[in-house]
C-alpha cells in the first residue's frame, strides 16, 4: 500500500476500525458496523463516504433496501482491511484513541529503525511540523516512542525509535507500506 494511500484511510477516525470489522466478517451493513465499533453515526457516515471516494468500499449492487445498504470491500480494499485487523490485533482497547489520531499510524510506519525529526517529515510529505511535534510527544507520553537526543551533534538531534505497543504497530504497519522516494 502506499503510503499517501494510508494517510488518508487513517484521516478519518472511524475508517481503520470499520475496515478492520468487515475483514473480521461483520455484516457490511450500517448498524452491525455501528455497534461492532463504538462510532457515532455522523463519525461513521463520514468514515464510511471517505473509505468508498478512497476506493476501498463500495454498495454491494443488488443487495438490500435503498435506506439500509449493505457495503463489502473492494479489490483495493482487501488488502488496506487486513492490515486495519493486522493493526487492531496487537493494539489493546485502550489504544484505541491513539490509532484513531490521524498521523499516529503513519509516524509508526516510519519508524521501523531510529528516526530523525527531518526523516519522519520527508517520508511523510503532507505532514507540518506542528503537526509530527505534537503526534511525537503524544506517542512518547504513551510509551510507543522512546526519543534519544545525540548531544555529540552540533546542534544536538533527537533520535526517534518506536517501542513496546509502538514498536509492534511499527513493524505491522511499515511491512505493508512502501514510502515513495
Amino acid at each position: 500500500m502506499d503510503i499517501n494511500l494510508f494517510v488518508n484511510i487513517t484521516s478519518r477516525a472511524w475508517a481503520l476500525p470499520i475496515l478492520a470489522q468487515l475483514h473480521a466478517g461483520t455484516p457490511g451493513r450500517q448498524a452491525p458496523l455501528l455497534a461492532a465499533t463504538g462510532a457515532g453515526r455522523t463519525a461513521f457516515a463520514q468514515s464510511m463516504d471517505h473509505l468508498i471516494n478512497l476506493g476501498l468500499l463500495e454498495r454491494n449492487p443488488g443487495y438490500g433496501h435503498p435506506l439500509r445498504p449493505e457495503f463489502r470491500l473492494t479489490q483495493i480494499g482487501v488488502p488496506a482491511a487486513k492490515l486495519a485487523s493486522q493493526i487492531n490485533g496487537v493494539s489493546q482497547d485502550e489504544d484505541q484513541d491513539l490509532l484513531r489520531r490521524s498521523w499516529t499510524l503513519p509516524v509508526l510506519a516510519t519508524l521501523h529503525r531510529p528516526r530523525h525529526f527531518i526523516e519522519i517529515k520527508r517520508d511523510l510529505p503532507p505532514i507540518s511540523d506542528r503537526a509530527l511535534s505534537q503526534s511525537l510527544k503524544t506517542m512518547e507520553a504513551r510509551h510507543w516512542i522512546h526519543r534519544h537526543i545525540d548531544e555529540h551533534m552540533r546542534p544536538p538531534r533527537s533520535q526517534y525509535s518506536a517501542v513496546s505497543t509502538g514498536s509492534k504497530l511499527s513493524e505491522v504497519t511499515a511491512a505493508a507500506v512502501a514510502f515513495v522516494s
